[in-house]
């Protein structure tokens, strides 16, 4: 009854960690012919935020994007689709407050606080606005970097994130709130400690981290007045069996001015703000497959692929 309990509460864990040793066969090519470039353009390092001392890498060259994770993971979890998204791109990724190699520090875990703090390790590494794509919880921090600097951030990408808690369904809910440092003892055979514990700067911080991130799931939010501050593009993209209702999604993308009118046949009423629905997929898997990568790169590239049926009529096959 133990184990039941502990993998669905792991499973609900915002995120939500999958070992980034899983490679979609599609991506395996991309990623034997990037890996060596993208090796040589690794840049790591720290900078302290507000008490946090936050672990940055950045690879490949382009136009910069900012590389967000999931709850109990790090930025190693789009290692397979890292070849795909650094292919013409340089790669911002960090490490979210507590998770991976950045520390935990003593100030609760938040969203909000921690978008404030992704404008602020931008600026002290240098940069303009970049575009910005985050993962489960690591959506929400871009959600909050958006709102609070939108003058920062050009593309935004959330994938399978939230704008309320109602979003999520309610048996995820009641999981969510059961996370706690108790837990830490019976997790020490999953990959989610093990992988912690290789970089962590504290590894016995670990129960420390799950008490924090429980106490973060416990409490309620609602973003709704939130989303027309976010005035760049933006995409939103989930899996067809995600955590999320799926009405609550259709809302995020109708508060964002998408699918409130029929688009028109020369696309005179398209929204610029996208929704991606990508199948056979769920909320901890997505992360990891081809198919998010072919879906955000064209958007994040400015380019729309549609024929015109104009340029098309009285042709015969």
């Amino acid at each position: 009854m133990l184990k039941k309990t502990l993998s669905t509460i792991l499973i609900v864990t915002l995120g939500m960690f999958a070992t980034p040793a899983v490679v979609y066969a599609q991506d395996a090519p991309v990623a034997q012919s990037k890996k060596a470039v993208l090796a040589k353009t690794v840049r790591n390092g720290r900078i302290d935020v507000d008490g946090i001392q936050y672990h940055y890498q950045i690879r490949g060259q382009g136009e910069p994007l900012l590389l967000l994770h999931g709850g109990l993971g790090s930025v190693d979890m789009f290692a397979p689709i890292m070849p795909v998204l650094g292919a013409k791109r340089q790669i911002i990724g960090v490490d979210l407050q507590g998770h991976g190699r950045t520390s935990l520090g003593s100030r609760p875990i938040s969203m909000s606080a921690m978008g404030a703090d992704m404008a602020v390790i931008l600026k002290k590494l240098g940069y303009g606005p970049v575009d910005v794509m985050g993962y489960s919880m690591g959506a929400g921090v871009a959600f909050q970097m958006a709102v609070q600097h939108p003058e920062q951030v050009r593309r935004l990408v959330l994938v399978s994130g939230s704008f309320a808690k109602d979003g999520f369904y309610p048996e995820m809910i009641e999981a969510q709130g059961q996370l706690s440092g108790k837990m830490a003892e019976a997790m020490k055979d999953t990959p989610m400690y093990k992988s912690y514990v290789a970089v962590a700067p504290s590894p016995g911080d670990f129960p420390k981290l799950l008490d924090a991130m429980g106490d973060m799931m416990k409490k309620p939010f609602d973003w709704t007045a939130d989303v027309p501050k976010l005035t760049m593009p933006v995409m939103l993209v989930y899996g067809d069996s995600d955590m999320y209702r799926p009405e609550h999604v259709v809302k995020f993308y109708q508060l964002l001015g998408g699918g409130l009118k029929d688009a028109g046949w020369q696309r005179e009423n398209m929204s610029r703000n996208r929704l991606a629905i990508l199948p056979g997929l769920t909320h901890y898997d997505n992360f990891l497959s081809p198919k998010l990568s072919a879906t955000v790169v064209p958007f994040l590239d400015g380019k729309v692929s549609s024929a015109n049926w104009a340029n098309t009529a009285g042709k015969k096959l």
